[in-house]
This record gives C-alpha cells, structure tokens and sequence, in this order.
C-alpha cells in the first residue's frame, strides 16, 4: 500500500532582484536558513504577515523567522500554487 502524499506545497519562483540576491549568499548556514524560511511558507503561503498596500498591486506578504534571522517579502498568485519572494534578507 503506498504510503499517503502529505499536503500539496506551492511552488516557489524567484524575481530577478531576488535571484541576484540569493546568489550573493555564500554561507552554508545562510542557505540552510533560507531553506527553511522557503519550506514554511511552501507549506503554507499565508504564514507571513500582510503588508500594508493600496490594492493596486499584488498583496505583499512579509515572513520573518527571529531565530534563524531570516525575512522574505512575497506575494501569492491568485490560485495560491506559486509563491513569489520579491526580497530575501538573511
């Protein structure tokens, strides 16, 4: 019997401002971190904190994990399979 899929994750899809800052980071512990940031909000894209905005554009997401030092600004598509980090800050 095969063994039961766990909820869907959201695929994750970088800007071009954010992949020029993800390929700044050299740190192993770094990565690891932003790792994990990326699978928390894969397994759950609402997990960051709405950011103020005029509705005009996108609803800006923001996910901040204190421990590992880690910020991501992102926003959901409308059908909630892609999320899309605009900013990364490890």
């Amino acid at each position: 019997m095969p063994a039961p899929h766990g909820p869907r994750r959201a695929q994750i899809a970088f800007s071009d401002s954010a992949a020029k800052q993800l390929g700044t980071i050299t740190s192993e512990a770094e990565l690891h971190a932003l790792d994990r940031a990326l699978v928390v909000i894969s397994v759950d894209p609402e997990a960051g904190e709405l950011l103020p905005g005029d509705g005009s554009g996108p609803r800006l997401r923001q996910y901040i994990d204190d421990i590992e030092r880690v910020r991501l600004v992102y926003w959901v598509t409308a059908l909630k399979t892609v999320v899309v980090v605009a900013f990364i800050e490890v």
